[in-house]
């Protein structure tokens, strides 16, 4: 095998936070290689749908909104120097009422947890009584009791727009892009690490594995165990052709999440393109997959299921039309926590796995952390210390 070629740092998984990650150490001038086995922006991960989902006030944690509020200002910045257009923030609507309410990552107290974050973190917002839904936002077929949390400065991110400026600007300052490259796996020693490819070795002084879902095969056993890959199915669902489209534009229709009377929550995005339609999904938590064992196309029985449980009785103004489907990967950690953490008894590998499904909104300013980890100049602004690795289960 050819001698291996020597960098500073190597990140493996060009996604949302490798793509970050890579980004924000080569502006910095370290001398990187990032890598990745497909060619980002994909399809066959977890950083694609066309939207993702932005709000400062997270009810996951107070510990995330830092991470949000910077990210928006790199997204910013970014559209400045590239011309993409990756943040529209026209609002984001969480909704919530009496009874049985799904929760959302775990939190059935989610909607209150939201508004806990925003006035810690001075988050400007409105909350809404089920007469005020109604009237600013038609679409929605709101209970009587219903109530929601409007925050103006949430919306929506473009994410492959979002990996795509990144990583346009990461070989713009020098580093050193290969994709359509597997990792097959890596050693970390006393002298650097090396990692091994189906091209070749690669030598560093650190690694960063930023992998999504392909983190538990890469691992290994014993971390592997913390780590749960769980799938998903998105759908934008045809607005009804006797329906002012205008409604369903984002001037008129926030991003949401939506604590139904059902067994999971549904979250959603306007129209922004096409055919008028609006992108659907929820979150399941029941079955487990698998990276390399995924289903990637949405069944009819899927789509038709989604449709009648979670956007029929919800937006009378949709039909079941389906336009366009697709599959996504969670990687989740217990309590829908983020791992932000150098490896036990691996100092030099850092693993970066803020997915559990609400990931990448923070992406953007995660890399800029792990840059900071990475180069000992850590962001004060953007503590890391409770996103440790799990014990090994």
């Amino acid at each position: 095998m050819a001698q291996a070629k020597n960098f500073e740092t190597i990140v493996v998984g060009l996604g949302a936070m490798g793509s970050a990650t890579t980004y924000q150490l080569a502006r910095r001038g370290v001398k990187v290689l990032g890598i990745d086995q497909f060619a980002p922006p994909h399809t066959l991960g977890s950083s694609h749908g066309d939207t993702r989902i932005t709000r400062l006030a997270c009810g996951e944690g107070e510990e995330y909104t830092p991470f949000a509020r910077r990210s928006n200002e790199i997204w910013r910045a970014l559209e400045q120097a590239t011309g993409a257009r990756l943040l529209t923030q026209n609002g984001v609507l969480v909704i919530s009422g009496g009874g049985q309410r799904a929760a959302t990552h775990g939190n059935a107290d989610f909607l209150q947890t939201t508004v806990d974050a925003a006035r810690r973190h001075q988050v400007p917002h409105e909350l809404l009584a089920d007469r005020d839904i109604r009237r600013r936002f038609p679409a929605f077929n709101i209970a009587d009791g219903d109530h929601g949390y409007f925050e103006p400065s949430g919306g929506f991110l473009h994410p492959e727009a979002c990996i795509s400026a990144q990583l346009g600007e990461a070989g713009t300052a020098g580093a050193t892009l290969k994709t359509g490259e597997t990792v097959q796996g890596f050693e970390d020693g006393a002298s650097g690490v090396t990692i091994t490819t189906t091209h070749g070795q690669y030598r560093a002084e650190n690694l960063v594995i930023s992998a999504g879902a392909w983190l538990p095969k890469l691992l290994g056993a014993p971390l592997a165990c913390n780590f749960t890959i769980r799938r998903q199915v998105l759908a934008w669902f045809r607005v009804d052709r006797n329906e002012p489209f205008d409604r369903y534009r984002p001037e008129a229709f926030p991003g949401f999440i939506w604590q139904v009377p059902r067994k999971q929550t549904v979250y959603g995005f306007p129209w922004v393109g096409g055919e008028p339609s609006i992108k659907v999904a929820t979150e399941q938590y029941d079955e487990t997959t698998t990276a390399d064992t995924v289903d990637r196309t949405a069944s009819e029985s899927e789509i038709r299921e989604l449709y009648e449980t979670y956007v029929a009785d919800f937006f009378p103004g949709v039909t079941g039309e389906c336009v366009k489907s697709a599959v996504c990967m969670y990687t989740c950690v217990d309590d829908a926590r983020f791992v932000i953490d150098r490896l036990p008894q691996h100092p030099r590998t850092i693993v970066v796995s803020p997915c559990s499904g609400h990931g990448f909104k923070h992406s953007a300013a995660i890399g800029e952390a792990v840059a900071g980890l990475v180069t000992g100049k850590p962001a004060a602004n953007l503590p890391l210390g409770r996103f440790t690795m799990p014990a090994a289960a």
